[in-house]
């Protein structure tokens, strides 16, 4: 009896403590915050709510507003309703964290993308000198989507959840709804992995990382790639490239797409759907970077939703006709015309237009102006009305034979030479409005003012630098790799033609000449736009300005070295490259609003 009692418990746990903590025994304090932005780096804090309970009865909340030193944007009070006068009289972060820590003190903390909350109150803490408990963390995103098919579900969002789970509070973007929200979402989801056997803490944290069936059933995909850099491929049944991302070891990349550290739900999606891991070996780093982008923008891989395409660029255009403007276009076109860029975003081509125009009185109108047009204004027969700008200065009227051609001629040339690399007026324009917004003590507007010059500068030094190395036939550099040996690279006309290696202690010499040998031949940009890469139009027949921006990174590197350079490789003198350390020490040393005492009168940092 005794012996075979044995043997029956050889196969059975131990103890009860391998059983784990019973998810009954459990006590959770579900957190949700409201903030001023997205990154812990530059926003803050502006409510917490907490919500702590255990075997599925409430047992405290928590919830508070928090001032964040400084004023609530617009954004956030329209989509929160949290507003700057909301927070006037709230406790800073630092009273309430000790609170909140003192709440949570041996909890199991839980939130809804918890990588967010976490990573602020983390930020609060190693701001203010509290150290972060060692808190074990769960997200009901990464249960969500375990669990959750997309045909129950389209996306994991905390109110699709709560619509799904038929919660009883509603989520509203104020924190300590939100949290209570995510307590009945957590319950809904625990009934849900109770189904596939996890009872304890320890296994539903285990399951939430743990791999899919079909990331499991997929593994073999991994088998023959390289441990080698270079840029992998996922295709379907039918060849279509789903997905295309770059690595310096495909191996371990591609093997960590079938493991659970994989949670993305789109690429674990993706890799339902993958039936080959198509490699494309590099010889360096850069070339992986590369070929990675270009591949992105030949096959547009659908579930690359954040790489960027070239064809997404804005420019800021001025314009040939008789009385130029500023237009913001999506392609540089050979056409005689001045460009600016490329930029990244419409917002940002907006804010550098309007940078320009503090400095340059150009007309605002849309309207196509003629001399011939404009006389027959003058007369009465076209009926030319003047806008608001020439009432308030800010515009000579041409429209209406105010300013003859001649004298708009002399603007029109202003901000040519701006475009074409003197950035001056812009920055001098900029600065006297700077100072006086200061002077008024009107801080919040100057700091508008300052971003506004920092987008200007900001996408003129790009252009500038782009330019500059789109204008070179040829550029050969080296750079120390960590085996003792060279990497090589030949540009030309800002795109990579070329990427080998020198091995260890091999003359260089002989490598180099080979490769410059064999790289792709890349011809002039034939009909180029005059003036149109002075900032940042690449060449139609070289790179896209993605590549050419991974290639003046890689040359930025420590230890890169030029071996040959054929011809002047420079920016303006009066550039705005020159300009861009300046740009970042006025946001640490700028306007910005202080709050000494209880909302007091705003001062600007020195």
């Amino acid at each position: 009896m005794t012996a075979a009692h044995g043997v029956q418990g050889a196969g059975v746990q131990g103890t009860l403590d391998d059983l784990g903590t019973p998810l009954h025994e459990v006590t959770f304090v579900v957190v949700d915050l409201e903030t001023t932005g997205g990154s812990a780096a530059d926003s803050a804090i502006t409510e917490i709510g907490a919500v702590k309970v255990r075997g599925g009865e409430e047992l405290g909340e928590l919830g508070t507003l928090v001032d964040p030193g400084g004023p609530v944007p617009p954004f956030i009070t329209a989509l929160t309703g949290i507003t700057t006068a909301m927070v006037t009289a709230a406790p800073p972060i630092e009273s309430v964290l000790p609170a909140f820590l003192e709440f949570a003190r041996g909890c199991v903390l839980v939130a809804h993308n918890a990588s967010f909350d976490i990573g602020f109150l983390k930020a609060a803490c190693a701001a203010h000198g509290y150290a972060w408990p060692a808190f074990p963390v769960v997200d009901t995103v990464d249960l969500a989507r375990r669990v959750l098919s997309r045909d129950e579900v389209p996306n994991c969002k905390l109110g699709t959840l709560a619509r799904f789970f038929r919660t009883s509070n509603e989520p509203t973007h104020r924190a300590l709804a939100d949290a209570r929200a995510t307590v009945e979402v957590l319950h809904g989801l625990i009934e849900r992995i109770g189904s596939f056997g996890v009872t304890s803490l320890e296994e539903m944290r285990g399951f939430a990382k743990a791999p899919t069936p079909e990331q499991r059933r997929k593994r073999h995909l991994a088998d023959n790639v390289p441990s080698a850099p270079g840029v992998y491929l996922f295709e379907d049944h039918a060849g279509e490239v789903l997905y295309v991302g770059k690595s310096g070891d495909l191996r371990s990349r591609v093997r960590s797409y079938f493991t659970g550290s994989e949670t993305r739900w789109r690429v674990r999606e993706m890799v339902g759907l993958a039936e080959n891991v198509r490699t494309i070996e590099c010889a360096t780093g850069l070339e992986a970077e590369v070929r990675e982008l270009r591949l992105i923008a030949e096959h547009k891989p659908r579930y690359n939703r954040r790489s960027k395409f070239p064809e997404r660029a804005i420019w800021l255009k001025l314009t040939v006709e008789p009385f130029p403007r500023l237009s913001i276009v999506r392609e540089c076109r050979a056409d005689g015309a001045r460009y600016l860029g490329p930029i990244s975003s419409r917002r940002q081509a907006e804010e550098a237009r309007a940078a320009l125009h503090e400095a340059v009185p150009l007309r605002q109108c849309t309207q196509r102006l003629t001399p011939r047009l404009i006389e027959r204004g003058k007369a009465g027969a076209a009926g030319t009305r003047a806008c608001a700008l020439a009432e308030i200065g800010r515009c000579g009227a041409p429209c209406d034979g105010r300013e003859s051609a001649d004298a708009y001629a002399v603007h029109a040339a202003t901000a040519r030479a701006i475009m074409e690399g003197d950035v001056r007026p812009v920055v001098a324009a900029a600065r006297v409005r700077i100072d006086r917004l200061a002077s008024e003590l009107r801080y919040e507007e100057a700091a508008a003012q300052r971003d506004r010059l920092a987008t200007f500068v900001r996408a003129a030094a790009r252009g500038q630098r782009l330019a500059a190395l789109a204008r070179l036939p040829e550029l050969v550099a080296a750079r120390p790799a960590f085996d003792g040996g060279w990497e090589l690279s030949v540009v030309r006309y800002g795109r990579l033609a070329a990427a080998g290696t020198v091995p260890p202690h091999a003359r260089p010499r002989p490598y180099v000449d080979a490769l410059i040998a064999t790289a792709e031949t890349v011809f002039p940009p034939s009909g180029e736009a005059p003036g149109g890469v002075a900032l940042g139009a690449p060449p139609s027949a070289g790179a896209t300005a993605e590549e050419m921006e991974c290639v003046l990174r890689w040359l930025d590197l420590p230890g890169v070295r030029l071996v040959e350079v054929d011809g002047p490789w420079t920016c303006p003198v009066h550039g705005a490259e020159g300009l861009r350390e300046w740009i970042d020490r006025a946001y640490d040393t700028g306007y910005e609003r202080r709050d000494t005492s209880r909302r007091g009168a705003g001062r600007p940092l020195r």
